[in-house]
């Protein structure tokens, strides 16, 4: 068993700024927290494995330096592990890239001092996880986890579009001007959903450019998606933000960064701990992949599950 936490640091967060700064803020973590080894990724996915072995290892945390994306991969190691049937260490986080939604969502400033009070406290929350199954970009069935939101449609498209922007004017910048690159490409998704909760099933169909399934509160850097989610409650909180022609779209979606949208009837939100999403016009599946916390990965078919109460998080 290794008795140290595990820093897992992504140098290229933040546009490279977690690099640059890597030896200063892992100084400054270890005066609050005291020794603990540094893994720096050096390639996408990366971040799964050193988690992954981590958990195997029986570290007491493992603190994810990064954005949405390293703390989805430090999930989805941790989940692994879990799966084998380790118990994962505590997640703590210190954020330093593009979106910052999932922190939102745990109420975590975004100051350095911040971050290492909250997890030097070792006062902890535990969070529900989403795990799913889902068509992956070589067309083979897969699974994976998230732990704040999974969209389909737009969100994919916009997930897309970030990674090949400039990050240099800041994530709100970026993710917005990729979603409006994204409204003008997208299409409406005519969905079949299958939604359980408590035993019991509903099918739905839905029309929507865009679907969030919620665990958190915000994605696309800031936007206020489901300010009704919680993330120990068991539940999704699923948003469609309808079908509207696209400046129509725009213009009422605006709202969503004070989570004003939700008033919209156009809108609709359904919570469920398991939804199962099947797409009807095949023909646009590529027009509507996922976003998964803030990564693109894969395509529907999709199978969604709520795993309760599965990961304990340094919350302050």
């Amino acid at each position: 068993m290794s008795s140290k936490p595990l820093v897992i640091l992504n140098p290229h967060s933040g546009g490279g700024r977690a690099g640059a700064a890597a030896e200063e803020l892992c100084a400054v973590l270890e005066r609050h927290v005291g020794a603990f080894d540094v893994a720096l990724t050096e390639r996408p996915r990366h971040a799964v494995g050193l988690a992954e072995a981590a958990a195997i290892a029986g570290r007491p945390a493992v603190i994810a330096v990064g954005g949405d994306g390293t703390i989805h991969e430090v999930v989805n190691g941790l989940m692994l592990g879990r799966a084998a049937g380790h118990r994962p260490p505590t997640l703590g986080i210190v954020g330093q890239g593009t979106g910052g939604d999932f922190r939102k969502s745990l109420g975590l400033e975004h100051r350095l001092d911040r971050y290492c009070e909250a997890i030097a406290s070792g006062r902890t929350r535990s969070v529900d996880v989403g795990r799913f199954a889902y068509t992956n970009d070589d067309g083979a069935r897969a699974e994976a986890w998230f732990v704040n939101i999974l969209s389909v449609g737009m969100g994919g498209l916009v997930d897309r579009y970030v990674a090949r922007a400039s990050r240099s004017l800041g994530g709100t910048v970026a993710y917005l001007g990729a979603s409006v690159r994204a409204l003008w490409q997208s299409e409406v998704g005519e969905l079949a959903c299958q939604l359980h909760r408590g035993g019991t099933v509903e099918a739905l169909d839905l029309a929507t450019r865009s679907l969030a399934i919620c665990n958190g509160q915000y994605f696309g850097s800031g936007m206020h998606v489901a300010p009704m989610a919680r993330l120990d409650d068991g539940l999704f909180d699923v948003v469609s933000m309808g079908a509207a022609p696209k400046l129509r779209f725009l213009l009422s979606s605006l709202s969503i960064y004070k989570g004003k949208h939700v008033d919209n009837p156009a809108v609709s939100v359904h919570a469920c701990d398991r939804i199962v999403i099947e797409l009807a016009n095949e023909g646009i599946r590529d027009r509507f992949p996922l976003d998964v916390d803030g990564e693109p990965l894969g395509l529907l078919p999709i199978d969604v599950r709520v795993e309760p109460s599965a990961l304990a998080v340094f919350s302050g």
